[in-house]
């Protein structure tokens, strides 16, 4: 939460970033990001991942926290806006950090100049202030989820923001003219004015007062409410034109509670100008005067107004004004990491493996084939037991009856096996005992064996190329994960540094016992 300090930012190097960018992606499903997970994410070329941890932490960029836990690093609000920063720069948007103009309870504002030397005001959102750490119950930025960070809260705050600036200014409303935005920073038009909580003395405050209820009016026609209406979000020039500041709390006329809203706006100005001016009036707007002409809510996605809303009815909204709210926690049904790559391995060495038999000509025979193999041998051999049972019998007419009988009740309960038979003889009608005798022992050869079985090759209906593409594909991923892991393996000084502490609390314990005898 510190001011900015601009000057380490030209000397960090390509993996100084690298690391700061591998601490914020792991941020988003940890609360603490391990150095294991962070050497991974940063992938370096040539390692070293804790040094540049250490160098980072002694700039004040990222934090190390150690827990009975775990032990990991986070980042703070000084490298999310070494981050935006060096983001804006490569977009050639900003060039230069000045000084600071203004703090608010939610932001800071610095003077930043472009290539091009032209002034615009840096806006850095700067949520979960000592002060202000109720924000969460009062905005419906995370909506339901139950852990959120500050950096992520202040990112959502920005978005919001450009949103409702780049909208309004192009109906004409008077803000800041919007450039560009990156994380949690908003650059926009740097206005040449005073806020109005500085002013005290104006040449006409009737003037000034019916422009500011004109213009509470025009944003409710448009479906918005500010939600903030006071003296320090507004400003003026020094011909008193008013110029309109800090949006992210605007709210829905769809709301629940919109003319709750509407009316502390109102309610804002009124009491300002009795207090400042001695200028009060009977003339204010209601909510009931709205006549509501544009949907620019539905545009911006402003608080209180769902997609859903002419369908369900149902409203995410923060906590009404005197209020509480009890939200449901939903969990988070999300897939591990793991799970995902141990799938996609599974798939690439499936992929590996088949390629690898396209590419040698070979082709796995079909299921149903081997079935019908294994039925033609049991047929087979249950004809010839039959058969050398009945030559066995010899001259004696009432065995051969019997037997007769016997493959007479075969036939009749197990058709199929003669049909079998059948079947072969009309499609190898030349193949008898002799035959097949004759060619086994032509055939025969000292490392043939019994128990082989011959299988048909067939061409590959895979083009080589496309085999051969997917070899290397799968080769180039077993390098990479290697490679990978004698990066990590690179990170030993962490285990020294363990051991290290070990030896010392042994030691240290040890001497103290014999000290006490």
């Amino acid at each position: 939460m510190g001011k900015l300090n601009v000057v380490i930012l030209r000397y960090l190097s390509r993996d100084d970033f690298r690391v700061l960018t591998a601490v914020e992606m792991g941020m988003k499903n940890h609360e603490i990001v391990p150095v294991s997970l962070l050497s991974s994410i940063a992938s370096l070329k040539h390692g070293g991942c804790n040094k540049i941890l250490r160098e980072l932490v002694k700039h004040k960029l990222v934090v190390y926290e150690r827990t009975k836990a775990v032990q990991g690093y986070r980042l703070n609000y000084g490298g999310y806006d070494y981050l935006a920063l060096k983001t804006l720069c490569s977009r050639e948007v900003i060039l230069s950090v000045g000084n600071q103009m203004g703090v608010g309870k939610e932001s800071d504002i610095y003077i930043v100049a472009s290539p091009n030397e032209e002034q615009y005001a840096l806006k850095l959102h700067r949520l979960g202030r000592t002060s202000f750490r109720n924000l969460k119950n009062k905005r419906d930025y995370h909506q339901h989820r139950r852990n959120m960070s500050w950096l992520y809260l202040s990112r959502l705050s920005a978005m919001k923001e450009f949103a409702y600036m780049k909208a309004l200014y192009d109906r004409g409303f008077p803000v800041p003219k919007p450039v560009d935005y990156n994380r949690h920073a908003v650059v926009m038009e740097l206005i040449n004015g005073y806020p109005l909580c500085q002013v005290h003395e104006l040449q006409d405050p009737s003037a000034l007062y019916s422009e500011f209820m004109d213009l509470i009016v025009k944003l409710a026609n448009h479906g918005l409410i500010h939600g903030d209406f006071n003296e320090f979000n507004l400003m003026l020039d020094d011909q008193d034109h008013i110029t309109m500041i800090d949006f992210p709390q605007m709210v829905s006329t769809s709301h629940p509670n919109a003319e709750w809203y509407f009316d502390r706006d109102v309610k804002c100005i009124k009491d300002f100008f009795a207090k400042r001016f001695n200028y009060e009036s009977e003339l204010f707007p209601t909510f009931k005067d709205i006549r509501r002409s544009f949907s620019l809510d539905v545009e911006v996605s402003a608080s209180g107004f769902s997609k859903d809303l002419e369908k369900n009815g149902d409203l995410l909204h923060p906590a009404g004004p005197e209020e509480e709210e009890e939200d449901e926690e939903e969990g988070d049904n999300e897939s591990t990491d793991d799970e995902a790559e141990q799938e996609e391995e599974s798939l690439d060495m499936e992929e590996y493996k088949h390629a690898i038999l396209e590419l040698e000509g070979l082709k796995v025979c079909e299921s149903h084939v081997n079935t019908e193999d294994q039925e033609e041998q049991k047929s087979n051999k249950t004809k010839e037991v039959i058969n050398e049972v009945v030559s066995t019998a010899g001259g004696v007419g009432e065995m051969g009856k019997e037997f007769e009988e016997e493959l007479q009740e075969v036939e009749d309960e197990c058709p199929e096996l003669m049909c079998l038979s059948a079947s072969n003889k009309e499609f190898k009608p030349f193949w008898d005992s002799d035959g097949l005798q004759h060619i086994a022992e032509h055939r025969r050869k000292r490392t043939d064996s019994e128990n082989t079985v011959g299988s048909t090759g067939s061409c590959s209906t895979i083009p080589p190329e496309v085999v051969r593409q997917k070899v290397r594909r799968q080769l180039t991923k077993q390098q990479k994960a290697a490679q990978r892991r004698r990066l990590q393996k690179g990170e030993a000084n962490l285990v020294t540094k363990s051991r290290r502490e070990n030896q010392n609390a042994i030691k240290s314990s040890v001497e103290s016992a014999s000290f006490w005898g």
